[in-house]
């Protein structure tokens, strides 16, 4: 399967139908998804899936990112199910507020990889110029490519093809062979000790000992 093929994939293509789930009324299907029943979990993805999905791709506006979150929600649902209560409301109902908080998670990790992102690109543009460069600019290019050093490979790997080479997470995915979801954990990962990092030192001015 290609990343492409991937990220377009449904939550309804995820676990196989079961006449057994169809014919689980709402209540039923509640009862023994709260009492553990794995067969009721697979009937709550195919019966909800697809609501929670497109809840988050309308809020993501991305079908991975989306399809992400869907198997979050119903990750956190399963292993929080001892907090849920079918006399207190529907199963459907919990699942939407679940999936409410799961898309404000992804949308502020979001804006911190954009600011992380930001921070890098800001220092790396500075190599540009690096022939006229004072003395300090070029102690930040140093700098920057000593903090890509001390990554692990596969997160150095990620942000140099994507700030060196220019390349989409997606193109990074089809050079490396990686799944798009590794392709953005490395480079989120990698983006989150980078920019911790360049905050210390900014904080420190770049001195030692």
């Amino acid at each position: 399967m290609t990343a492409q093929q991937s990220t377009e994939r449904t939550p309804d293509a995820a676990v196989p139908r079961t006449a057994a789930s169809e014919s689980l009324t709402d209540e039923e299907l509640a009862a023994g998804f709260a009492g553990g029943d794995e067969q009721c979990l697979a009937a709550a993805y195919h019966r909800w899936g697809r609501l929670v999905y497109t809840l988050a791709r309308r809020s993501l506006g991305d079908a991975a990112e989306a399809e992400d979150v869907t198997q979050l929600v119903f990750l956190a649902a399963w292993r929080g199910r001892a907090g849920f209560s079918p006399e207190r409301g529907a199963l459907a109902a919990w699942l939407v507020g679940i999936t409410r908080r799961k898309i404000a998670d992804a949308l502020t990790a979001r804006t911190r990889r954009a600011d992380l992102v930001a921070a890098a690109g800001a220092v790396m543009s500075l190599t540009a110029h690096a022939s006229a460069a004072p003395a300090d600019t070029v102690l930040d290019r140093v700098l920057l490519r000593h903090e890509l050093a001390r990554l692990p490979a596969p997160q150095r790997r990620a942000l140099s093809l994507a700030f060196y080479d220019d390349l989409t997470h997606t193109q990074i995915a089809q050079l490396t062979g990686w799944p798009l979801g590794t392709v953005k954990s490395h480079a989120r990962r990698g983006l989150h000790r980078l920019g911790s990092r360049l905050r210390e030192e900014a904080g420190t001015g770049g001195r030692r000992g």
